[in-house]
């Protein structure tokens, strides 16, 4: 760590600077940002038909298997719909055994007059009425067809909908909200109704965080980061970023960017929810100058007889009573110092990081 030093020019008029020496040393440079706390993967189960709920077999914190039954809805209804569909359908399939016996007969008597036609027993009129009366048979058999598909196609809705009476889990996960109490009514016609939020896995979570649109730029997939949360304030958590979404986000016309890091919690202390201040390492330099970054916010409060400003960045060496601008040109900075990458400075050399009192009168 840098020492600070004192210098006081007495001279009259002069003011008193404050200096700092260019020392050598660590920088870590971080981007700041707040996100919350989310499992990977969140699963939210819900019921595709209406009905009271009559059975709850999983609760908050409950650990479930992929196809184990975690609530069920009343299946008297729907078992009443069944029953009356499998009768619809083997009310079709009789229609379609009288439809193809009375085109059977039909057949055989169309064959009859037309033997007899042929012989010339019988006129052009009954054969052609025999000729009709088959081909309405042979329709009705292809009514009675489609009547069947159609009774089908019911009785197998039916079967379905009974099946999903039963709320089965879709995954392994532990159950971390159950929005349903028994005997509410759930209604699914407009559209699915939440029953139950799954984590698949609470051993591992992620970090959705809201990164500004000016250091977005620092941020790529792999860097290192870390985080406290308000329930462990003493505990520094380490994670990794995964991911940097393109989606900008925009409220109040303040424009950020959803960076994901991962993390491990094989204790489970993360919980779902948690507010986490967290930082992205976006640079780490060992053992490089550094210039405090004081001495680079500094500004004279009158420049020097003789003395140009340059653009860019600078710093003032003290001489004298005034102050002499040096250009500069930095690196990473961890908002106390920046890493110097050029100027004619040398280590140990004071730079001016401010006024130390009032200029005299």
């Amino acid at each position: 760590m840098a020492v600070l030093f004192f210098f006081i020019f007495r001279n009259s008029g002069a003011s008193v600077f404050k200096t700092e020496k260019i020392s050598r040393g660590d920088i870590r440079s971080a981007c700041i940002a707040t996100g919350t706390v989310n499992p990977i993967t969140t699963v939210l189960v819900g019921t595709q038909v209406s009905g009271r709920v009559k059975e709850l077999y999983a609760d908050f914190n409950s650990p479930v298997k992929k196809g184990q039954l975690i609530a069920l809805i009343d299946p008297s209804p729907f078992e009443s719909q069944l029953e009356q569909a499998r009768a619809n359908l083997l009310s079709a399939q009789a229609g379609l055994a009288k439809a193809q016996a009375t085109l059977k007969e039909s057949e055989k008597n169309l064959g009859r007059k037309q033997q007899l036609f042929k012989s010339k027993v019988i006129g052009t009129s009954e054969i052609d009425a025999e000729e009709t009366n088959f081909a309405v048979a042979k329709a009705q058999v292809g009514l009675a067809e489609a009547q069947v598909v159609q009774a089908e196609a019911s009785h197998k809705l039916a079967e379905t909908n009974l099946q999903y009476t039963k709320i089965i889990s879709p995954v392994d996960g532990i159950v971390i909200s159950r929005n349903v109490d028994i005997g509410q009514t759930m209604a699914a016609m407009f559209q699915s109704p939440t029953l139950f939020s799954i984590a698949q896995d609470l051993g591992k979570m992620q970090i959705n965080t809201n990164v500004d649109e000016s250091d977005i730029g620092r941020i790529q997939s792999g860097q290192d980061a870390e985080f406290v949360v308000d329930a462990y304030p003493e505990t520094v958590f380490n994670g990794t970023v995964t991911q940097v979404r393109n989606a900008p986000v925009v409220v109040q016309n303040v424009v950020t960017y959803d960076v994901v890091i991962t993390v491990a919690n094989p204790d489970l202390k993360l919980k779902p929810g948690m507010t986490a201040n967290v930082s992205i390492i976006t640079g780490i330099k060992n053992g490089v100058p550094r210039l405090p970054n004081a001495a680079l916010r500094f500004k004279p409060k009158k420049t020097p007889p003789g003395i140009t400003a340059e653009r860019g960045q600078q710093v003032w060496l003290p001489q004298g009573a005034e102050a002499t601008p040096v250009k500069v040109k930095i690196g990473i900075t961890d908002g106390s110092y920046s890493e110097l990458i050029e100027g004619d400075l040398a280590e140990g050399q004071e730079v001016i990081a401010g006024y130390a009192e009032k200029e005299k009168k």
